[in-house]
């Protein structure tokens, strides 16, 4: 378990809170208002917390349907903090401590653990925690207001970059190689350094109006850094992140919340991939050649003989 200490400015998490009903995560707006998911982040709506504390949220959120059934300190080893951490972020929600916070949930979100799930191996745990992540991102898009709305800002923006640094890279990659067969100009931006403000640049000087970005964990502070910068130069920034709390959330216009699964040494991520292709489904919608553009690559295609039948 690994020791961290709350300094620094506190963050609230107005900023995070805000993004995931736009998203579509709050209550109120849509999805499964009785989920044990949504019924935390109305818990979590409102309070100013620090950076560590939005951690132990996110952790939360991401296993809604156990946390009542944690101890403080397999929650405090789920979100990489102290076990006084936890207990301080309880007290930050108005509890008395962790043991009451977790009565509240008991009471507000009751939940029966998987009878099945103790038997199954780590790599079984690691598909079935990526299906609930799954299960939640359904839960989310039952409002599909946000996405068409991030959809029509994709569409409109000419040329169109697309971010993804370190983890998220591939994301990114994914995204631009499908958009460019339906959107006139993806301008792919998946490798950091001091060029990539000068990339950034010269998508406004050629008429972008918006920058789409994938961020996942650990969040490189470079990719913060560049949606302060892209903001900044008048872009309409979109993101799809691992959470509502996650810190890209204070320097995205409009915040799309995909979790990852952490079952495994490195993070999986199909959640967020799928978002991926649900947002180039909604920006083929605002796009009014985008068909015409696939049947003519499908016509080339066969013509070259690109693919083997």
């Amino acid at each position: 378990m690994s020791a961290d200490r709350d300094t620094g400015t506190d963050v609230g998490a107005e900023a995070g809170t805000e993004a995931g009903a736009e998203a579509g995560t709050g209550p109120g707006t849509g999805g499964s208002a009785d989920s044990p998911a949504n019924r935390l982040q109305a818990l979590f709506e409102g309070h100013r917390l620090t950076p560590t504390q939005r951690r132990i949220a996110h952790s939360m959120v991401r296993r809604a349907a156990d946390v009542p059934f944690l101890s403080s300190v397999e929650l405090a080893e789920l979100a990489g903090v102290s076990q006084p951490s936890v207990t301080r972020f309880a007290v930050a929600l108005g509890f008395d401590g962790y043991p009451a916070l977790r009565r509240h949930l008991r009471e507000v979100a009751p939940a029966e653990q998987n009878a099945d799930s103790a038997s199954y191996n780590e790599y079984q745990q690691a598909v079935e925690a990526e299906i609930e992540n799954l299960r939640h991102l359904a839960e989310v898009l039952a409002d599909p207001r946000p996405v068409r709305k991030a959809g029509r800002l994709l569409a409109a923006s000419r040329p169109l970059p697309v971010l993804g640094l370190r983890a998220a890279a591939s994301q990114a990659y994914g995204f631009a190689y499908f958009a460019a067969k339906v959107h006139p100009d993806v301008r792919l931006l998946h490798e950091g350094g001091t060029m990539i403000h000068d990339r950034i640049d010269a998508a406004v000087r050629a008429g972008a109006s918006a920058l789409l970005c994938f961020a996942l964990p650990r969040h490189p502070r470079e990719v913060v850094d560049t949606l302060a910068y892209a903001k900044e130069a008048g872009l309409t920034v979109v993101t799809v992140a691992d959470s509502a709390f996650a810190p890209v959330a204070k320097v995205s216009d409009l915040l799309l919340p995909a979790a990852v699964g952490t079952g495994l040494a490195f993070d999986t991520a199909c959640a967020p991939m799928l978002l991926g292709r649900v947002l180039l489904e909604a920006m083929c919608d605002d796009l009014p050649d985008a068909q015409a553009r696939l049947e003519e690559f499908d016509a080339k295609a066969a013509a070259r003989g690109l693919f083997v039948e």
